[in-house]
Order: C-alpha cells, then sequence, then structure tokens
C-alpha cells in the first residue's frame, strides 16, 4: 500500500498537483471497476469523473490520509450504485450494444456470459477481488459490509461461475 498522506495534506490545502497525484495512483482501478460494474465505457468514464470531482471537491473532510485510496473507492462504489439505480432496464436485459473495452478480454463467450449473468453486487466485488486484488477487509470497508460476508459472498461468486463454465460430463 501507498503512503498518500504528505500528497493527501497538500490537497487538502489546495495543492491541485497534490490532487493530481493522488488521482494518478488509482485511476486505472477506478475505471476497470467502474467499467466491470457497469459494462459500458460511456457510463464507467462518466463514473469515474463523478468520484473524481467529489473526492476532489471534498478531500479536506478526509480525516485519515493514509486510507485515501479505501476513501475514494467508497465513493465509486456509491456512484456506481447509484447509476445502476437509474438505468431503465433490469441489468439482465441489457442490450447487445453494451461495449466493454480492449482492456478486458474474456477468454470465451461462456466466461463473458456468465458474469454478465451476475447481479450488480456481485460483479462489484469480483471485480474489486479478482481484478484489482483487494482485500477482503477493504471491499467490506469500501461495500459496508463484514469481511466474512464479502468472503463468503466471493465464494458462492465463484463457485457459480465454476458450475456454470464446468462443462457436464
Amino acid at each position: 500500500m501507498n503512503d498518500y498522506s504528505a500528497d493527501v495534506r497538500l490537497a487538502q490545502e489546495g495543492s491541485t498537483e497534490a490532487f493530481a497525484r493522488l488521482y494518478a495512483t488509482v485511476y486505472e482501478d477506478l475505471y476497470h471497476i467502474a467499467l466491470y460494474s457497469l459494462r459500458s465505457t460511456h457510463d464507467a468514464a462518466d463514473t469515474v469523473s463523478d468520484t473524481v470531482l467529489d473526492a476532489f471537491c471534498s478531500i479536506k473532510k478526509l480525516r485519515s490520509p493514509e486510507k485515501f485510496r479505501s476513501w475514494i473507492m467508497t465513493i465509486l462504489a456509491a456512484k456506481i450504485k447509484r447509476k445502476q439505480r437509474s438505468y431503465f432496464e433490469p441489468a439482465d436485459e441489457l442490450n447487445e450494444n453494451t461495449d466493454i473495452t480492449e482492456s478486458f478480454s474474456f477468454e470465451n463467450v461462456e466466461l463473458h456470459e456468465a458474469v454478465d449473468n451476475l447481479d450488480n453486487e456481485s460483479r462489484l466485488l469480483l471485480s474489486m477481488s479478482v481484478l484489482e486484488g483487494y482485500s477482503s477487509d477493504e471491499i467490506s470497508r469500501v461495500c459496508g459490509m463484514k469481511p466474512g460476508t464479502v468472503r463468503s459472498r466471493l465464494a458462492r461468486i465463484k463457485q457459480k461461475l465454476r458450475l456454470e463454465l464446468t462443462p457436464e460430463i
């Protein structure tokens, strides 16, 4: 983990350069999680932009500078949930125009379809754990769950994917 304390303090004093350095350390993770959760490059970019704007405007409220990463991920998770609620179609019925960026290559169509069949929260948990490598403790702080709940949910999600992807003999 990085120590964000010095740059957070500078950003809290109004340094845009310090905030830019902080953003540079998390922007890829923010975008990957948003993209994986929302399945739209446009919505992911908008959600990350909203997250960064909110973080910039409220950086003075951050009490523990060393927790910058989990703080901004908490903001992102709230933005993702709000964006998902704003969709007119249920997540299971999204049309074929939903685009996934080239940076995420699924090895096969079955995996893509299995992940698409997961509910929004499951995709968020899976993306934070598998794609970005967050621990269950970190995910629990971001999503407001107990670490044990995160671990059990992830185990069930992975088991569900295994069952869907295992060929029947």
